[in-house]
């Protein structure tokens, strides 16, 4: 089972009121979504699983998925394992925003693991 990192580019077709579990209702503006996450074991199940249409909430991803389509997928699996920098390398970006705060980054001090741009980031990130 591979070990590694991946980002999701997702794209949202019109704005959407979504109840993300515990957290309530958020207003997710249309758009493209860059979500930053990782897997210690099963990468590719992983990714698998959020591109599923039907599956159990388990994940913030999954609330969001509901309403938007996954665009692109990059894997990094380079032996470094470090999500939390990668995202930050996003965050950078001058055009990007968080729309809800600690998203996917309840067990790190990230602001969030999902960035909003209004238009879809070109380059690749590495890791």
């Amino acid at each position: 089972m591979a070990k590694g990192i991946y980002q999701l580019r997702i794209h949202l077709p019109k704005n959407a009121l979504i109840v993300i579990g515990k957290k309530g209702r958020w207003r997710f503006p249309k758009g493209y979504y860059v979500y930053t996450g990782s897997a210690r074991n099963g990468l590719e199940k992983r990714v698998e699983r959020h591109l599923k249409k039907n599956k159990k909430h388990f994940w913030h991803i999954d609330y969001l998925l509901d309403f938007a389509s996954i665009k692109e997928i990059f894997f990094f699996t380079n032996g470094k394992f470090d999500e939390c920098a990668l995202n930050l390398k996003m965050l950078e970006k001058p055009e990007a925003k968080i729309i809800m705060p600690k998203f996917g980054a309840s067990d790190c001090g990230c602001p969030a693991h999902l960035v909003f741009f209004e238009k879809m980031p070109k380059s690749r990130m590495s890791a």
